[in-house]
C-alpha cells in the first residue's frame, strides 16, 4: 500500500479577467467498524473494508467569462457529488469488477455533461474542459475530456497519459498536414457540455515515489514537458511543487488560468 500527498493550485494568470478554472481534491472513504470480535485476527479484521479513495479533478471552463466558470464549476461540483453519491460506496480494486467501475466513472463524467448543457441551449452555451482521476491504493482511474492534461513521472521519466480531444490531434490522427493542424492546436473537439462529448478512460499503477500531475493547459501553453518533469522532481512535498509549477507558467506569459493538481506517492 502507498501513502498519498496531494496539494492543488490555481491562478488567474497575467491576462484573463476571471479564472474560469476549477480544480478539487477529496477522499472517499468506506470502512467497516469491528465493535466486538473473537476472532483470533482482530488487527486484520480491524482493517476489513478500510479503503481511502483520492478523488483528484481539474477543469477549464470555455465559453466567455462568466459562462466559462459557471461550466468548469458545474461540471467539477456535479461530478463529486454524483461519485459521492453512488461510487463512493461501491469502489473495489478487485480486477474483476474493474470494468464495472470503469463504467460508473464514464456515468459520472456523463452526469456532468448532462449538468453543463442544462445550464443553456446545447452546443451553444458554455462548456469545459474535464479531467480526472481517482486513486484507490496503487491503481490509478483517469476519465478525460478536452484538452487539460495528466502526467506521471515514473523512474525518472515523464509521461502524458491523456491525449488531447482538439481539432488538430484528430486532424493529426487522420494523416492531415500538421502545419495546418497546428492552427487547430486550441480548438476543442470534445468538451463537457459541447455538442460533440466523448470521455476516454483508462488507468495505471503507481509505485513509491511517482507523482502525478493534471493540469489546465494554461501550464502547458508555456511550461515545456522538460522542464515540468524537473519540477515534479524538485521536492517531496507535493505543496512547493505546485508553486513552482504555476510561477513557471507565468513566468513564461500568463496568458491564460493556470491550475494544477500533484499527488506523490510515498511507500
Amino acid at each position: 500500500m502507498i501513502e498519498l500527498r496531494v496539494r492543488g493550485r490555481t491562478d488567474r494568470g497575467l491576462v484573463r479577467e476571471e479564472n474560469e478554472d476549477h480544480y478539487f481534491i477529496g477522499i472517499l472513504r468506506k470502512s467497516v467498524d469491528v465493535i466486538e470480535t473473537n476472532l483470533e485476527v482482530q488487527d486484520a479484521v480491524r482493517e476489513l473494508g478500510r479503503l481511502d479513495a483520492h478523488l483528484l479533478v481539474v477543469a477549464d471552463g470555455v465559453g466567455g467569462v462568466s459562462g466559462g466558470r459557471r461550466a468548469s464549476q458545474s461540471a467539477v461540483f456535479s461530478l463529486a457529488t454524483f461519485i459521492g453519491r453512488t461510487a463512493a460506496c461501491h469502489y473495489d480494486p478487485n480486477v474483476q469488477q474493474e470494468n464495472e467501475f470503469l463504467e460508473r466513472l464514464e456515468h459520472a463524467i456523463r452526469y456532468a455533461h448532462e449538468v453543463v448543457s442544462s445550464l443553456s441551449t446545447p452546443g451553444r452555451g458554455p462548456a469545459t474542459t474535464l479531467t480526472m482521476a481517482m486513486i484507490i491504493g496503487r491503481r490509478v482511474y483517469i476519465a478525460h475530456v478536452g484538452d487539460s492534461r495528466a502526467y506521471v513521472r515514473s523512474r525518472g521519466r515523464l509521461r502524458q497519459i491523456t491525449r488531447d480531444q482538439t481539432m488538430a490531434a484528430m486532424l493529426e490522427d487522420e494523416g492531415v498536414d500538421t502545419k495546418a493542424a497546428a492552427r487547430l492546436h486550441h480548438v476543442l473537439a470534445s468538451a463537457v457540455g459541447a455538442m460533440e462529448m466523448t470521455p476516454t478512460i483508462g488507468l495505471i499503477d503507481l509505485d513509491p515515489g511517482d507523482v502525478l500531475l493534471l493540469c489546465t493547459d494554461g501550464l502547458t501553453k508555456h511550461v515545456p514537458d522538460e522542464a515540468i518533469a524537473e519540477m515534479l522532481a524538485s521536492s517531496p512535498d507535493p505543496g512547493p511543487i505546485c508553486d513552482r509549477l504555476v510561477e513557471a507558467a507565468l513566468d513564461g506569459g500568463g496568458s491564460d488560468n493556470v491550475t494544477v493538481v500533484v499527488a506523490r506517492a510515498d511507500a
